[in-house]
């Protein structure tokens, strides 16, 4: 019997579409029907359903933003967000998408108040009857921007017709707050396009990459075709299907005299041509640093509040973050670390083609299963060792990354450890010496694979030779002459387990080293000689009014690098001798504003501080230039053709874990490094796991790209200060001279030898003859 009504009443409908028709009709099931509806919406409008914004909360309304964060000469690093989102003006919307948005969407759009008379009470109808939340048809512009900035709620009965109801208040109470063209901009910078992006602007960039105010005609249509529903048109996953509805929004266009005939001709055979820029917090410039900014500024947001008391939020409210990277420093220095590390892995992969680089050390992949996530998830789920173990070598689809690009393969997990255990990784970082302004970022060779930052202040490794220069630099401080020469002698500390320090070069043993030659070709016995004669507290104490922080030993082999420091802090340090010797601390945010554009904070250089005394700082940088010069950093001359005024150190620690270098110019602080991030992992030889081998190209590609670039001139052709004459006949004197008293004391030493030799000799023959007279 209902059914028959049902049926009846939907006839009916369908050639009656007004309220008076309805009443007229005398249908007992109309009236219920208005009444109830009555009812419901006396109810929401009276806020008994739930709150309803008034209109000042409406002129107050803010859609949901993410952060930008900017360089230093304002280049756009990244964005902060939950959902990807990015607002346009009106002016930045071109004509012809509008015109395809209402043709498709709501072609009585200028003509209504938020409510289409003749398509609602249908909409209600089916609503009520099929409760089909996709009955379409209804909705306005200004409802569905009303839905998009306050989503429907769940309600026990009638949710579909309760939310229908809220959304034609609000609806009509945006039209009294807002003009048409504001509507429009308003629903462009809300609406889901799909692949997680929100509002014109951000689909533009993920599809065609471009922004709105470059699409094309068709390109509009596209995005416009996926509002009715953002799966299933969407173009990346079903392009046919997209063309097709993309097709519909042109027909509109030209039912409604937007378009030509024959220009919507010549467009519906058009292939849909994607662009397509999957935008991620992995993908874009410095997304190690972004990382490590965003952490901070969820800090901040928490500490700094808005007009209503709120804190602000980095996801949602539009906040823009000015920061001192160059982008185009960090553009040469990502390519540079990408295309050296690329062969620097081929030269280790072949280094270990005939074994695996943990064969002689089994924890080494043990300990890398337990650090993996699945291993962590198994356990946590009790997973037995026969099951686990069967999982762990099971192979199954994964992405992978290779030098060669990302690779979908079909792989185990444990095969996965392995092949993510063979890689090196690297860190590099340039900061301005003057003001302690960080100019690049690059924590390690792609974010999405290895996220662990080898830059951030709390990664520390062992430096190596580069800590050498703050132990030369204590010694001249604490009056020890650049050239009061020094024997290399190797000695062995009996006080250390019978520590005796070697240096790579056996024929530097028989030579003495002013300050000079010893940096230039970092001489290890040498180095722990001057650290003593500097004394180790002093050191210790100078390093830390330079900048280091972390725990340093006391002992002699501190002068070796044996200390765990991290790239800010020896960055920083090295930036105190290339300034004229005060110290800096680093910073990386110069402003936040508000998305109007106030400034909510501007962040300074805090005050420098007098640690080294000028002569001392440009003795090290003489020093220093001649490491690059002719000694073990030479390659950046030699090699890379590099001729800036550039001071530097390389630096390799034990067992070649890690390779460094440091460069320093006026303007610009550079560190470099190459290791794996197991540090068991590593070349077997010094000849290929050095920092000239590994960290210098970084810098050598770098200067090459950097000194092309002439808004960079100012940076890259600054020279130091010269010396004065007083400072010239300090530093007046060679770099090595012979050892007489090494010598005398190897061929004394020899001496002793052959006469033992010829004693026992002799003896041998007096016993002989003594044997052959007796038997005569």
């Amino acid at each position: 019997m209902f059914k028959e009504k049902k049926d009846q009443f939907l006839r009916f409908y369908q050639s009656q579409s007004t309220v008076r028709k309805i009443l007229l009709s005398g249908s007992a099931i109309g009236v219920m029907l208005l009444a109830c509806g009555v009812f419901l919406f006396l109810l929401v409008w009276s806020q008994a359903l739930g709150h309803l914004p008034d209109q000042q909360e409406l002129k107050l309304v803010q859609n949901p933003t993410s952060s930008r964060i900017y360089s230093a000469d304002s280049v756009l690093l990244g964005t902060y967000f939950i959902q990807e989102r990015s607002d346009v003006r009106w002016e930045q919307i071109p004509p012809f998408v509008v015109d395809e948005l209402i043709a498709t969407e709501d072609v009585r759009f200028y003509d209504h108040k938020a409510i289409d008379v003749k398509s609602l009470f249908r909409v209600i109808i089916k609503s009520v009857l099929m409760q089909n939340e996709s009955s379409g048809g209804g909705s306005t512009l200004t409802q569905q921007l009303a839905k998009n900035l306050f989503p429907r709620k769940n309600y026990r009965m009638f949710s579909l017709v309760i939310n229908k109801f809220r959304e034609i208040i609000i609806a009509s109470r945006i039209e009294q707050v807002y003009s048409k063209n504001e509507i429009i901009t308003l629903y462009l910078n809300t609406v889901a396009f799909g692949d997680n992006t929100y509002g014109i602007e951000a689909a533009s960039q993920r599809f065609f990459s471009t922004s709105v105010a470059h699409l094309s005609v068709q390109q509009g249509a596209v995005l416009v075709g996926m509002l009715k529903a953002t799966y299933a048109y969407n173009p990346r996953i079903f392009p046919d299907r997209a063309k097709q509805r993309r097709n519909v929004v042109l027909h509109q266009m030209e039912k409604y005299g937007k378009l030509s005939a024959t220009q919507a001709d010549s467009l519906f055979s058009l292939p849909i041509e994607l662009s397509y820029n999957k935008i991620t917090h992995h993908t874009g410039l410095a997304p190690y640093f972004r990382e490590y900014a965003r952490q901070y500024l969820l800090q901040w947001c928490k500490t700094h509040t808005k007009a209503d008391g709120t804190p602000y939020n980095l996801y949602t409210d539009g906040l823009k973050i000015y920061t001192t990277i160059d982008s185009r420093m960090q553009r040469y220095a990502e390519e540079a670390v990408n295309t050296q590390m690329a062969l620097i892995q081929k030269s280790f992969d072949q280094h270990w083609s005939k074994r695996k680089a943990w064969e002689d050390q089994p924890s080494i992949l043990t300990d890398a299963v337990k650090r993996s996530g699945r291993y962590h998830y198994l356990k946590n789920n009790k997973i037995n060792e026969a099951e686990f173990k069967e999982m762990m070598n099971t192979p199954i689809p994964m992405n992978v990354f290779t030098w060669e690009g990302e690779k979908e393969l079909s792989m185990s997990p444990m095969d996965s450890i392995k092949h993510y255990l063979s890689f090196l990784n690297a860190g590099m970082m340039a900061m301005d010496p003057d003001q302690g302004a960080i100019k690049v970022w690059v924590g390690g060779i792609n974010h999405h694979f290895f996220q662990y930052d080898h830059v951030r202040p709390g990664t520390k490794r062992q430096v190596g030779s580069t800590f050498k220069p703050i132990v030369y630099a204590a010694a001249l401080e604490n009056g020890v002459r650049p050239c009061e020469f020094t024997s290399a002698a190797k000695v062995t500390y009996t006080n250390m387990e019978q520590w005796a320090p070697e240096n790579t070069s056996s024929e530097n043993y028989d030579r003495k080293f002013s300050m000079e030659g010893a940096l230039a070709y970092s001489v290890n016995t040498v180095s722990v000689k001057i650290l003593e004669k500097a004394g180790i507290n002093n050191a210790i104490v100078l390093a830390r009014k330079m900048g280091i922080t972390s725990d340093m030993p006391s002992v002699p082999s501190l002068a070796l690098g044996v200390a765990n420091i991290s790239m800010t802090e020896l960055v920083t340090a090295y930036s105190c001798m290339a300034n004229g010797g005060d110290a800096v601390k680093p910073y990386y945010i110069a402003a936040i504003t508000s998305a109007k554009g106030e400034l909510l904070e501007e962040f300074k250089p805090e005050e420098k501080v007098k640690t080294l005394s000028t002569e001392t700082s440009q003795m090290m940088i003489h020093m220093l230039r001649r490491t690059v010069n002719e000694g073990t950093a030479a390659a950046l001359r030699t090699r890379y053709g590099v001729h800036n005024d550039i001071s530097g150190k390389t630096g390799t620690t034990q067992s070649n874990a890690d390779g460094w270098f440091m460069a320093m110019t006026p303007h610009l602080v550079i560190g470099a490094w190459v290791g794996a991030d197991d540090p068991r992992i590593r070349f077997r030889t010094t000849a290929l796991g050095q920092g000239a081998r590994t960290a210098l190209p970084f810098v050598g590609q770098f200067f090459q790209q950097a000194n092309k670039d002439k808004g960079l001139t100012s940076v890259t052709s600054a020279h130091f200060n010269p010396l004065s004459d007083e400072l010239e006949r300090r530093l007046s004197c060679d770099l090595y001279k012979s050892d007489r008293n090494f010598i005398q004391k190897i061929f004394g030493k020899k001496q002793k030898e052959q006469k033992r030799d010829f004693d026992e000799k002799a003896k041998e023959k007096k016993g002989f003859f003594k044997k052959l007279f007796s038997r005569g």
